[in-house]
């Protein structure tokens, strides 16, 4: 058994004060008067699986409620796993500490381990440790995904099962992509006629970064050309051209400073300052000369610089507002081209891919339907032979499994579990079984077929047997038993036939003290026993006594 349940403390949960309860391993049953409470050890495992709870469970007159429930889990249990991908701290010596608190203001919280924990992994961790069936709990029987499951458990089918749905990923995921890439083809193909246009537009004006800066300087001094000219041709004269140009008197500045300096050497100064004047006004004149011969005075240079000016402008005012910012469109434009071509090319690549995941897909769902039709005929044998067991002795029950015309998240087929409790009338699926004593029943003998390959260490039963008694109630007790040798098996119970077939057994007791009701579990043994059970028989007579004494020896 890879998990049991070793202790479960309640403490202000509804009618419970303090109770600590240590269950046993093999098939155990809880009995008790009706409204004692046996409900809230129920609840109370509920709680400790992620159940939503509100604070109207917090015993009147507290504050606070808490549950507590350690589990025992062989190194095989796959809650290990679970609670390491979780971030809880490991388990100690085996043990799995799960802890629940509840307030009056509506607040609580979970731990696991002494780790916070959220109630989505403890229903995860609950998946995996308890299966509970009450009353009004078969729903998940009558699921023809659940049914399916059940089979493939039954098949030893989990890796051909798991490799199939590994084999249908890998094939929707493909058929989506090509969805995807051809849902809008022809705005796809809108989208690269444009991209294409404008990225031969940008790239066939050749921008270059920073060029329309000088290009406008360029364009204003040729617009001014003629004024320009005026002023070099005036300045020119001043300079060096005229009979009275600066050039000219500053020579004779030049010669009159140097007959100074031949009378007066300490006049000399006045020479070297001449001549670095008569040298600055030979440069200006020099760069007056260069600077007139460079101005672009002929039209066609001042068209040539207006039309580029024009295209700059013109990739402005549709792509971005500065050379830069075209050159980053057209960059960003060629990239999404490139992107809407690879599709096409990737899509061709897609119907390969498509067809040998497709072919892939076909392969392992015939493994798996196989591995179902093979074990199907040998479920139904077992679970008739353990109907029979338990008063369905001509009952019908078959798998019945249909064609999926498309593969399905778990296979080419489904499966529906039918069912006919009286010879010669028709099978029904579960789910329109009316009687709940009946589908109790067929519950039970699919469970108990299924006791080998159920990965669930833990059966919780809430009054299942109800609308069931006498010969068929032992019998029902006994299929318990038997399951109780390789799971632990809680069962709440008020049928006498059922709690003596259970290996131990607890008595719900409730006392009043004070003006307060407490909830309480007892343990009952020997003649104890033997009067709980005369007392589900009717009374505590001496012929009820008898007739428990019977009871609990005959098993």
């Amino acid at each position: 058994m890879s998990a049991t349940l070793t202790s479960l403390r309640i403490r202000n949960l509804a009618l419970v004060e303090d109770l600590l309860w240590e269950p046993p391993g093999g098939c155990v049953a809880i009995t008790g008067e009706t409204g004692a409470g046996k409900s809230i050890l129920i609840g109370a495992v509920k709680l400790l699986l992620g159940e939503r709870a509100d604070k109207s469970l917090v015993r009147s007159g507290e504050e606070t409620c808490t549950v507590e429930g350690v589990f025992a889990l062989g190194e095989e249990s796959s809650v290990h796993a679970m609670l390491d991908a979780g971030g809880v701290e490991p388990c100690e010596d085996g043990q799995f500490i799960i802890r629940r608190t509840l307030t009056v203001n509506g607040g609580g919280r979970q731990y696991a381990n002494g780790s916070p924990c959220t109630l989505a992994l403890l229903r995860q961790v609950g998946d995996l440790l308890v299966d509970l069936h009450g009353p009004h709990d078969h729903q998940s029987l009558f699921s023809r995904d659940q049914q399916l499951r059940l089979l493939d458990a039954f098949a030893g089918a989990a890796e051909l099962r798991a490799g199939y749905e590994s084999a249908r990923k890998s094939w929707m995921q493909l058929v989506a992509e090509k969805k995807r890439l051809f849902d809008d083809a022809e705005a796809l193909a809108r989208e690269s006629d444009l991209l294409a246009h404008q990225v031969a537009e940008i790239e066939a004006a050749a921008l270059q970064p920073g060029e329309e800066e000088p290009l406008l300087a360029r364009q204003k001094a040729a617009a001014n050309g003629h004024r320009i000219a005026e002023l070099c041709a005036a300045l020119a004269a001043m300079v060096s051209e005229a009979e009275d140009s600066l050039t000219g008197r500053l020579g004779d500045v030049s010669r009159l400073t140097k007959e100074l300096q031949r009378l007066d050497s300490a006049a000399g100064h006045f020479a070297d300052g001449a001549a670095g004047i008569f040298e600055a006004v030979q440069d200006l004149s020099r760069g007056i000369d260069r600077y007139a011969s460079s101005l672009e005075t002929d039209p066609r240079q001042l068209a040539a610089i207006e039309s580029r000016l024009d295209t700059i402008q013109s990739l402005k005012r549709k792509f971005g507002s500065s050379v830069e910012a075209v050159l980053a469109f057209g960059a960003g434009a060629a990239e999404r081209l490139a992107e809407l071509r690879s599709r096409e090319e990737r899509g061709a690549g897609l119907d390969g891919e498509i067809g040998r995941a497709s072919s892939d897909l076909e392969a392992a769902a015939a493994k798996l339907t196989r591995a179902r039709r093979s074990a199907a005929p040998r479920l139904v044998a077992l679970v008739k032979r353990h109907l029979a067991d338990l008063g369905f002795t001509k009952a019908g029950f078959s798998i019945a499994l249909e064609p999926l015309a498309d593969p399905g998240p778990h296979g080419r087929e489904l499966a529906e579990f039918l069912f006919s409790p009286n010879p010669g009338e028709p099978e029904h699926p579960l789910r329109a079984i009316a009687s709940s004593g009946e589908i109790s029943r067929v519950m039970l003998a699919i469970k108990t077929s299924l006791a080998a390959q159920d990965s669930v260490p833990i059966l919780i039963f809430d009054e299942i047997d109800a609308n069931v008694g006498g010969e068929i109630g032992a019998k029902v007790g006994a299929k318990m038993r038997e399951l109780g040798t390789s799971h632990q098996v809680l069962c709440i119970t008020h049928l006498p036939q059922v709690a003596a077939a259970a290996s131990s057994q607890f008595v719900v007791t409730k006392n009043s003290d004070g003006g307060r009701t407490r909830t309480g579990l007892v343990e009952v043994a020997g003649r104890a026993r033997e009067e709980e059970v005369a007392r589900m028989l009717g009374g505590r007579a001496d012929s009820a006594i008898r007739h428990a004494r019977t009871l609990l020896a005959e098993n």
